[in-house]
C-alpha cells in the first residue's frame, strides 16, 4: 500500500479514535498523522493510530512532536532524500539532555586506528562521517565503532572498512565512509549553528574521553571568538579530554555546533571546538579536499592542465 493510502486511511482512523496522549508526526505535504508512536527506526516510524499501525518513512516526515512535548525533536532525513548533510534552518528551542541524548545517541561513534582512539559522528544514513584529521592522520587502517540501542540495550558494531574521503588538516577535519558490504543504515545528526549561539548558552558533548565510549559532559559556551594560532574556536567549559576528538559538540535542541578538537591540559573547563560553519563549508567543498593516496598528507587533488597549454615538440 502506498504512503498516501496510508495516510488517507490514517485521517479517517484518527478522526475516530481517541488519544489523550498522542504523538503527532508532521508531514512534509503539510498533514499530520496522530498516534502512539511504537518504534523509531533509522529510516521509518511505526505508528500506532487506533486500528492499525502504520510504518512511515522518515524522508517524507519533518518533525515529531511527542505526546505532552511542545518542541519538536531534530529529525534528520535519510541520504536518499538528496541531501548530503542536514543543516537546521530554523531557531531551535531547548529541550533536556536525557531525552537528547536517548534520541542521538547512536549518531556519536568511536573512531579507532593502531596508534589510537577519537570520536565522530555520522552526517548521512550511508555511513559519511566526521571526524578530526589529527585522530587518522598517517593512517590507512581505521575501524568505527557503533553503539545501537536494541530494546533498551546497547549492541555495539565494528566496522572495519573504512575509507578516506576527504580531509583538511588546516581545520583539523576528516571525512570518512564506512564500506563494509552489509553495513545498515545509520542515523545521522543535524548540523546547527554556532552562528546562532550566545556565550554563557548551554552546550553538551558525547565521545569516548580516555576510551570510555559514550561519555556525556555537559557545560556552557565560554566564548565564540578564541584565537588559537591563527583560527577561531569555540571555548566551552564542557569536560574534553583525549579520546573526545572529533566528536559532536551539541546544542539543546541535539543540534552539532562545533567539532571537539582540543583542550589546554593545565587547566579545567578550557575545551575548544571546531564551529559548526567550517564543517558545513568543508562538505559542500568535499571535492577541493579530496583524500589522495598519491599524497597522503596533501587534502588537495591537483588535476592535469588542458592539453594546449602543454609545450609541443618544435619541428626540425
Amino acid at each position: 500500500m502506498s504512503l498516501k493510502k496510508h495516510l488517507v486511511i490514517a485521517s479517517l482512523l484518527v478522526g475516530g479514535a481517541q488519544f489523550n496522549f498522542a504523538d503527532t508526526i508532521q508531514l512534509k505535504d503539510q498533514s499530520a498523522v496522530s498516534g502512539r508512536i511504537l518504534a523509531e527506526k533509522s529510516d521509518s516510524v511505526v505508528v500506532d493510530v487506533g486500528y492499525t499501525v502504520l510504518i512511515i518513512p522518515r524522508n517524507v516526515i519533518t518533525h515529531i512532536i511527542k505526546a505532552n512535548e511542545t518542541n519538536p525533536p531534530v529529525v534528520a532525513p535519510l541520504a536518499d532524500s538528496g541531501q548530503f548533510y542536514y543543516a537546521s534552518s530554523h531557531s531551535f528551542v531547548a529541550r533536556d539532555v536525557s531525552s537528547l541524548v536517548k534520541q542521538i545517541g547512536e549518531s556519536v561513534v568511536q573512531v579507532r586506528t593502531p596508534e589510537g582512539l577519537g570520536s565522530g559522528f555520522f552526517i548521512n544514513a550511508d555511513g559519511f562521517l566526521i571526524t578530526n584529521f589529527h585522530v587518522i592522520e598517517g593512517e590507512t587502517e581505521i575501524s568505527v565503532e557503533v553503539y545501537r540501542q536494541t530494546d533498551g540495550n546497547l549492541d555495539r558494531e565494528i566496522y572495519k572498512q573504512v575509507k578516506i574521503i576527504a580531509i583538511n588538516k588546516f581545520h583539523d577535519l576528516a571525512l570518512l565512509q564506512i564500506q563494509d558490504k552489509d553495513a545498515p543504515k545509520f542515523k545521522p545528526v543535524t548540523l546547527g549553528s554556532s552562528d546562532a549561539l550566545s556565550v554563557g548558552d548551554a552546550v553538551f558533548a558525547i565521545g569516548s574521553p580516555l576510551g570510555l565510549e559514550r561519555t556525556v559532559t555537559q557545560g556552557i559556551l565560554s566564548t565564540k571568538t578564541r584565537e588559537l594560532e591563527g583560527e577561531l574556536y569555540l571555548q566551552t567549559s564542557t569536560q574534553i579530554n583525549p579520546g573526545n576528538s572529533g566528536g559532536p559538540l551539541f546544542n539543546l535542541a541535539g543540534e552539532v555546533v562545533g567539532v571537539t578538537n582540543m583542550k589546554i591540559t593545565f587547566g579545567e573547563g578550557l575545551g575548544f571546538a571546531i564551529p559548526v560553519e567550517l564543517v558545513k563549508s568543508f562538505l559542500d567543498h568535499r571535492d577541493a579536499f579530496a583524500y589522495s593516496t598519491d599524497n597522503p598528507n596533501n587534502p588537495y587533488r591537483y588535476l592535469e592542465p588542458p592539453s594546449r597549454t602543454k609545450s609541443k615538440p618544435t619541428d626540425k
